[in-house]
């Protein structure tokens, strides 16, 4: 289920980014004779990281909430089945340091996420920090 929450802000961040590649990089491209494969590895991809990278931001935020989703439909432990135990019961206090709970979890998760984009791809946010002061 996790996977099914996280595969479309990711794929259509990343294909967003892949179809607003400026035009005159690709013509200049094709005009030093670069072919559809070599524009696509060389131009288009590092183009589009990042709309990766925040495609893969927004995944970190869902992906706890798509795990607790799956756990509301066919597990037999976790935070998923205490929310769902808690409901059936009454206990909205069990309810909601489980809601609160899942909150801080997607909190850590996205902070560790942004650790490693950091370390993986440390231009990125310099270059969308340099888009935003011109």
């Amino acid at each position: 289920m996790t996977m099914l929450v996280i595969y479309f802000p990711v794929t259509s961040n990343f294909l967003d980014g892949l179809n607003r590649t400026p035009q005159p990089l690709l013509d200049m491209a094709g005009v030093m004779g670069g072919s559809q494969r070599n524009m696509l590895i060389y131009v288009r991809i590092p183009m589009a990281l990042p709309s990766l990278v925040s495609g893969v931001r927004l995944a970190a935020i869902f992906a706890p909430i798509g795990a607790v989703v799956g756990e509301w439909v066919g597990a037999s432990g976790g935070l998923g089945y205490l929310m769902l135990y808690a409901n059936g019961r009454v206990k909205t206090d069990l309810m909601f340091a489980a809601i609160i709970t899942l909150g801080i979890l997607a909190i850590i998760f996205l902070q560790m996420v942004q650790f490693g984009l950091k370390k993986s791809f440390p231009w990125i946010p310099q270059s969308l920090m340099e888009r935003k002061k011109s």
